[in-house]
């Protein structure tokens, strides 16, 4: 399959570029990661858990230190784990707690970041998982495509199966709970899926940053929406343009293709901005 793909993009883009195989590597990890980040950012910023996604993101620190304490050479197993354990740890302190819902995620958020810096910084060896800091999409091969493709593939089954729910729980908890659904189920189950897809990413995408592009593409989308189909539909299509455009541009600036990503989501983000009163 790999191979198509190289023949198409060979076909369709004459480019110097395309000459490159981790550029056409590069270019289908961010088609298949753009739908996923797009539909999971929606639901994100309707549900104000941009601190959420941003600490799971950042806890992938601790993730990746009991990794190496156990001897693993590839820590990306134990990093999903540990990120789905702490989606319901923080899932359940929500409801058990007493305090604010900022106050438990930043809690844990700084206790899981200080604890992963303390392990990963014993020793001197911090600079070895740097790369996790910032990310190189345009290291990633054509195994680690096929986890994005699957991943792609589960988010969107599962977001048509609970759409509705998921939706429901996030306009309006106790309505959904008046309906007999699961609230406390359905939104540990997103913060799981919120999890595993952040963690996965982290290595293209980097630490210091992914949570961004997961927040402003939906952001900037509901600036500028009208309805929920919208909503969805610009959020897909921002995310791409993002994303494609970053990485054209990291590949000729020789930037960090994240960050160059990033950065075009954040001028789309301010675009729509200036263009909101004419869709209100």
């Amino acid at each position: 399959m790999i191979e198509l793909w190289y023949e198409i993009v060979d076909y369709l883009l004459p480019f110097a570029w395309t000459n490159h195989t981790f550029m056409k590597n590069a270019l289908l990890a961010v088609l298949l990661a753009s739908p996923m980040f797009a539909i999971l950012g929606t639901m994100v910023v309707n549900n104000k858990m941009a601190f959420f996604s941003d600490t799971i993101g950042h806890s992938a620190l601790t993730g990746i230190a009991i990794g190496v304490l156990f001897g693993f050479q590839d820590p990306l197993l134990i990093m999903v784990v540990f990120s789905v354990l702490l989606a319901i740890v923080i899932s359940l302190l929500k409801f058990w707690s007493t305090a604010s819902t900022d106050t438990v995620i930043g809690a844990v958020s700084a206790t899981m970041v200080a604890l992963g810096i303390v392990i990963l910084s014993r020793g001197g060896e911090f600079n070895k998982f740097a790369r996790f800091l910032i990310g190189d999409l345009l290291s990633i091969t054509s195994q680690e495509i096929l986890l994005l493709a699957l991943s792609l593939a589960g988010v969107i089954i599962l977001w048509g199966l609970l759409f509705n729910k998921f939706l429901l729980v996030s306009v309006n908890p106790s309505l959904a709970l008046s309906r007999g659904i699961q609230v406390r189920l359905v939104e540990t189950l997103f913060c799981i899926i919120t999890a595993v897809v952040v963690t996965i990413s982290i290595q293209w995408i980097g630490i210091l940053i992914i949570n961004s592009l997961l927040i402003l593409p939906a952001a900037a989308a509901r600036n500028i929406s009208r309805n929920m189909r919208q909503y969805h539909v610009i959020t897909v299509i921002i995310t791409l343009i993002s994303s494609t455009s970053g990485l054209l541009m990291s590949y000729y600036w020789s930037t960090a293709t994240g960050a160059t990503i990033v950065l075009v989501a954040a001028l789309l983000y301010l675009g729509t901005l200036i263009a909101k009163p004419q869709f209100a």
